[in-house]
């Protein structure tokens, strides 16, 4: 609420709320009654203290508070609109302790008000005419409105929240259910492929001639392609049944790493804490990302994995020594793409780039939500 800005809705209340007690001024002036000049100015500062009503509410409720005491004590006979509005417009925000504190002050003040004021009254008489100046029906009313309409509107913003976590579920679940389609017409294309390849490179060595590297890269390409299939299929599934590789599995992907004959060292710095399991996998992912562009893209001889545990993120950088310069474009493949997207989606940060001294490095923030 305190930094909602003021519109032409706040004017035009406060200008209503305004013309309402200047008609009653007015018809009561013709009645008679004396009225101090000063109470002029005190019910216009209840009036106009309603434009900041959605800004500061407790203040404007203090305002106008003060403001219908000060009427009452010089003699300004005029109902506590005001106040009501701002009763109104607390009980919206949520403020109802001030609101019921701001109140019950102002019932019990009204009448020593009155009583101070130049008019003559009667103890009796104070009491009753301060149940005109602000009377309880309307006050309860004022408070019953204001918290009416912030149940609606929290019902309102709810239900919003709710219809776009389903659509973004039901999203979830069709890029899930094209991901598995996918998969398995992948999957048979590419058995298809691997298969033709295999028997082409046995039967050429039976027959004694040289297999075409053409046809021993085919060959390898299908076994890698179904191996990666064999894997995305494992992440599709159930995670109860399937659980998902996290930090715990980094070093199995490390010794892998080194028999392909990358000199690959994993450093873990901080305290170990329990992660979100979303923050986990994401990790696990990047690793082996990173360590699989290095493997294929990256002719490196060496390769560093650091882990940091901070208090309020887990920090991931795998730096390599290949043939990338600190001119180098990098260029945006799919992993790198995937890589983005689970960071972005946890709301964390990443940069991969080539590095000064040669090579490339991957580094990855990832924040981690600590209970308060």
């Amino acid at each position: 609420m305190g930094k909602t800005r003021i519109d032409a809705r706040d004017w035009a209340i406060a200008a209503g709320v305004l013309a309402v007690l200047v008609v009653t001024v007015l018809s009561r002036q013709h009645s008679g009654i004396a009225l101090e000049p000063l109470g002029y100015a005190f019910f216009a500062l209840g009036g106009v203290a309603l434009v900041a009503s959605r800004r500061a509410p407790v203040l404007v409720l203090a305002a106008a508070g003060l403001s219908a005491l000060a009427c009452q004590l010089v003699g300004f006979d005029v109902p506590a609109v005001a106040y009501l509005f701002a009763v109104y417009a607390t009980m919206r925000a949520g403020h109802r302790v001030a609101t019921l504190a701001g109140s019950v002050v102002m019932l019990l003040a009204l009448p020593f008000a009155i009583l101070a004021s130049p008019r003559v009254f009667s103890v009796s008489e104070a009491f009753t005419h301060s149940r005109e100046v602000l009377q309880l029906a309307w006050l309860i009313a004022a408070a019953a409105a204001g918290e009416a309409l912030r149940q609606a509107e929290r019902r309102a913003d709810e239900a919003e929240r709710t219809r776009e976590e389903a659509a973004l579920r039901r999203a979830d679940e069709e890029r899930l259910h094209i991901a598995r389609e996918l998969h398995d017409s992948l999957t048979h294309q590419i058995s298809v492929i691997k298969v033709q390849a295999e028997v082409a490179v046995h039967l050429a060595r039976k027959r004694g001639e040289e297999v075409p590297e053409a046809l021993l890269a085919i060959r390898e390409a299908g076994r890698e392609a179904a191996g990666e299939l064999r894997a995305t299929l494992e992440a599709l599934r159930d995670d109860a049944e399937h659980p998902p590789r996290g930090l715990d599995s980094v070093p199995e992907l490390v010794r892998q790493a080194r028999t392909t004959g990358l000199d690959a060292h994993l450093t873990v710095e901080g305290r170990r804490a329990d992660l979100p399991a979303a923050v986990d996998r994401a990790a696990y992912r990047i690793v082996q990302e990173s360590l699989t562009n290095i493997t294929r893209h990256a002719a490196a001889a060496s390769a560093s994995i650091r882990i940091g545990y901070r208090p309020d993120a887990l920090v991931i950088q795998v730096d390599d020594d290949g043939k990338a310069g600190p001119d180098s474009v990098p260029v945006p493949g799919v992993g790198l793409v995937g890589m983005r997207e689970r960071v972005t989606a946890l709301g964390g940060r990443l940069r991969a780039s080539p590095r000064g001294e040669g090579g490339f490095t991957v580094e990855a923030e990832l924040p981690v939500a600590r209970p308060s």
